[in-house]
C-alpha cells in the first residue's frame, strides 16, 4: 500500500497509549459580528478555558475552505476519513442509527417531517420539532395508506422530526437529488434522477410524495415529507482496525450512533442529553481506548436561530468537563463537526474551533476557548481529517515513522 497522509497514520498506529476522547459539540462553531462575539465567546466556560491554557488550540475546516458540510461528511473527517474519498448519505446513516439493516439494492433517505402552508410552500422544515411519538403515528399512517407499484416501502421514526425512508425492490438506484430545499417559504423540490438508471426510483418517490400529500392533508403540522441524502447499503473501513483501538461511541441521537456502527465502534445510546452521556461515560470508559461523545443541543439551538440557547448548551457541557476527565480520559479533543451560527440558523462554511488537551499536547497559554483564541493557537488551521492523527499522537498511540 503506497503511503499517503492517511495510510501512514494507519501504518504507525499502535495499541498502546493513553485513553483518548473526541468530544463533538455538534455545530459548535460560530462567528463574531460587530455587535457581539460568537456563542462560544459569549459563553461562560471556565473549565474549557482552563484546558485551553493548558492545551493547544486551532481551527479546522470540515471538508476544505469555504465548503459547508453535512453532518456525515463532518464526522467522517473528524474520524480521519477524507470526506472527499469516503461519501455516505444521510439515509444510510439514519438506517444504521435505528438498527435498520439495509440490503444491497435498497434505497434509503433521511426524512424531515415538515409542515406545508395552504399554498404548498414550506412553513416549517421541522414541523415544530415534532415529538417522536407523533412522528411514529405519522409513519404508521403512511405505511398503512401508501401503495407503491413494484417496491416495498418502509417509513420509520428516528427522533423528533427526523425519520427514515427505505424503498426495497428490483432495479432501484439512489442517484436522486434531495427534495428538501433547506429553506422555508418555497415549495419542496420535485424528485429528480441524477443518473438515467434512477428514473424509475424518482417516479416511485414522486408517487410516494403525491400520496403523502393527500393522506396527511388534514394535519396541522407534520403534513409532508422532505427527503435528502439518498443512499444504499454501505461498508466502510473499520475504525478500530485502522487505529488499533477499542472504540466506543456515546450519543443520544441515532444518526451519530449510525455512523459509528458503520465504522465498527461499540455504541451506547442514552435517553437524554449531555448529563446522561457523561453518566454513561463514567460507567463505560474503562472498557475503551478511544471514546467519541456527541452532544446535539448546540446544533439544534443554532439551527433554530437561538443564540442564547446555544450559549446555554455550551455552558452545560463545560460544567460536565471535570466529570469527563474523572472518568479516566487522559487526552481530550473538543470540537464540532461543523459550524452552525445562530445568525444563519443553518450549517455554515466557517472554520470550527479545536481544543487538544493532555498527553504531549503543547500548552499554548491562551485565555479562552473560542474562535478568536483558536486562530492564534499552535495547531493552526487544518482540514478536519488531520485532527485524529494529532489526538492519537498526543496520546502516544503513533509509532515513529522512518529510521
Amino acid at each position: 500500500m503506497p503511503l499517503t497522509a492517511e495510510t501512514v497514520v494507519m501504518a504507525m498506529a499502535r495499541p498502546q497509549g493513553k485513553r483518548a476522547m473526541l468530544l463533538v459539540m455538534d455545530g459548535l462553531g460560530g462567528y463574531r459580528t460587530v455587535e457581539r462575539g460568537s456563542e462560544l465567546t459569549e459563553a461562560r466556560t471556565p473549565n474549557l478555558d482552563r484546558l485551553a491554557g493548558e492545551g493547544s488550540l486551532g481551527l479546522h475546516d470540515p471538508v476544505t475552505r469555504g465548503i459547508t458540510p453535512g453532518s456525515g461528511a463532518g464526522h467522517l473527517g473528524l474520524f480521519g476519513y477524507d470526506p472527499l474519498a469516503y461519501e455516505i448519505g444521510r439515509g444510510a446513516l439514519s438506517a444504521a442509527g435505528i438498527g435498520f439493516e439495509l440490503r444491497p439494492g435498497d434505497v434509503a433517505a433521511r426524512v424531515n417531517f415538515c409542515t406545508l402552508a395552504d399554498d404548498g410552500t414550506i412553513a416549517d422544515r421541522r414541523a415544530g420539532r415534532l415529538p417522536t411519538d407523533e412522528a411514529e403515528r405519522v409513519c404508521e399512517t403512511l405505511m398503512r395508506e401508501v401503495k407503491l407499484d413494484g417496491a416495498e416501502l418502509f417509513i420509520l421514526p428516528e427522533r423528533e422530526h427526523r425519520g427514515l425512508l427505505v424503498l426495497r425492490g428490483k432495479g432501484l438506484d439512489p442517484s436522486l437529488a434531495d427534495t428538501d430545499p433547506q429553506r422555508e417559504g418555497v415549495p419542496p423540490l420535485e424528485p429528480e434522477a441524477t443518473a438515467p438508471e434512477a428514473k424509475r426510483t424518482a417516479e416511485l418517490v414522486a408517487s410516494l410524495l403525491e400520496q403523502t400529500r393527500s393522506v396527511l392533508a388534514g394535519r396541522e403540522r407534520g403534513n409532508f415529507l422532505l427527503l435528502r441524502g439518498f443512499d444504499t447499503h454501505q461498508e466502510l473501513p473499520s475504525f478500530p482496525e485502522r487505529y488499533k483501538v477499542k472504540a466506543l461511541a456515546i450519543a443520544a441521537y441515532p444518526m451519530y450512533l449510525g455512523i459509528s456502527r458503520l465504522l465498527s465502534f461499540d455504541t451506547h445510546q442514552v435517553d437524554g442529553a449531555a448529563p446522561e452521556e457523561v453518566e454513561a461515560l463514567q460507567r463505560l470508559a474503562p472498557e475503551a481506548d478511544f471514546v467519541f461523545m456527541h452532544v446535539k443541543k448546540t446544533d439544534s439551538a443554532g439551527e433554530d436561530g437561538d443564540f442564547d440557547r446555544k450559549v446555554e448548551a455550551i455552558e452545560e457541557v463545560d460544567a460536565l468537563v471535570p466529570r469527563m476527565l474523572d472518568a479516566g480520559i487522559e487526552v481530550l479533543a473538543v470540537t464540532g463537526d461543523h459550524s452552525t451560527p445562530a445568525q444563519m440558523a443553518a450549517h455554515s462554511w466557517h472554520p470550527v474551533p479545536v481544543l487538544l488537551w493532555g498527553g504531549t499536547a503543547a500548552a499554548d497559554g491562551l485565555p479562552k476557548f473560542d474562535e478568536v483564541n483558536c486562530r492564534q493557537g499552535s495547531l493552526g488551521r487544518f482540514e478536519a481529517k488531520h485532527l485524529l492523527p494529532q489526538l492519537l499522537g498526543a496520546a502516544g498511540r503513533l509509532a515513529k515513522y522512518g529510521a
